[in-house]
């Protein structure tokens, strides 16, 4: 099975400071984990929601955007762009795998996730 579930929603900060205390304390969500600036991730129930920097975020990202765990991105790749998505790129994560972004039929922008293995 290629997809397995959403992996996390991420928003994209401009203000790390200023939106991680947002969110934590007008939504209550435990902080996860913060990467410096990069990247900060609540826990919020059985996905994770974070803010990303515009640097770590899918390039011309605006607002949200989800992340689906996936096995193998080729079984997608073709099938998204048959029914009118594109895809935009791919990056290598080292020990946190890869992901590609893709945008749908109207420019939504939506990434899947490949863990590395082992």
């Amino acid at each position: 099975m290629p997809f397995s579930a959403i992996r996390s929603v991420y928003t994209v900060a401009n203000d790390m400071d200023l939106m991680r205390a947002f969110y934590e304390e007008a939504l209550e969500l435990p902080l996860a984990f913060r990467d410096r600036d990069q990247w900060c991730q609540f826990k919020a129930g059985q996905v994770s929601f974070a803010l990303s920097s515009p640097s770590e975020a899918a390039k011309g990202a605006r607002g949200s955007v989800i992340v689906f765990d996936a096995t193998d991105v080729a079984a997608f790749a073709q099938r998204i762009e048959r029914l009118g998505g594109r895809r935009l790129s791919s990056r290598d994560m080292g020990s946190h795998g890869s992901v590609a972004t893709f945008s749908d039929p109207e420019n939504n922008l939506f990434q899947l996730h490949v863990r590395t293995s082992g």
